[in-house]
């Protein structure tokens, strides 16, 4: 079963003291995270399938015989960029990057950045349709084609209370999901802002 706890840990020992971002913690994370997507049943479908294959994609570079090379995300960009690995134009028949996967997984890493920002500072009568939503649009929406958006904002009709989004959360009451919510968002946010850096930095953000 899902537990914040497990998310937190994984996304705290994300960044080294060198500012970099392991890509072994950050994967294990991001399982955290679609765990938490799954016990919401189908309505995430769309995010959770997508992020399922990137992280399979990445754990297959991780073990790979390159694997040195993808320790950090920083020794990936660099590798991937050196050897000429990344389509930047558009895409070739080869098989996606490390790059442009991550790239997929930190743009939903926003979305979800800014939903459980939504719960954590809610009040108890929050409509978490209406957190979605608003997170959703503000960031994912737009890389998704229109049928994807309608489908995505109708299907957060069906979303649970506030409370209920806390008791998933598995670590107690909802005042200790918020108190936890809290602990573990900084953490999250601080991986999205040195991932969103490194590759305006290289312009990777926007790789097809």
């Amino acid at each position: 079963a899902f537990s914040l706890r497990e998310v937190l840990a994984a996304f705290q020992t994300c960044v080294t003291e060198r500012r970099e971002v392991l890509l072994g913690p950050y994967l294990c994370g991001w399982r955290g995270l679609i765990r938490f997507l799954h016990s919401l049943g189908a309505i995430f479908s769309f995010v959770t399938k997508d992020a399922v294959a990137k992280v399979q994609i990445m754990e297959s570079y991780c073990r790979g015989e390159r694997r040195e090379e993808y320790a950090s995300l920083q020794s990936m960009v660099e590798y991937e960029l050196a050897s000429g690995l990344v389509d930047v134009q558009k895409r070739s028949g080869r098989p996606d990057s490390g790059c442009r996967t991550v790239l997929r997984l930190h743009r939903a890493l926003r979305w979800l950045q800014l939903f459980l920002e939504g719960l954590r500072t809610g009040r108890e009568d929050s409509r978490t349709s209406v957190i979605c939503t608003d997170s959703y649009n503000a960031s994912l929406a737009t890389y998704h084609p229109w049928v994807v958006r309608k489908a995505a904002t109708v299907a957060f009709c069906t979303l649970p209370p506030r409370n209920t989004f806390l008791e998933i959360m598995n670590v107690g009451t909802p005042e200790e999901a918020v108190a936890m919510l809290g602990e573990a968002l900084p953490y999250i946010c601080d991986v999205y802002g040195i991932t969103q850096e490194l590759f305006a930095q290289h312009a990777l953000l926007d790789l097809p």
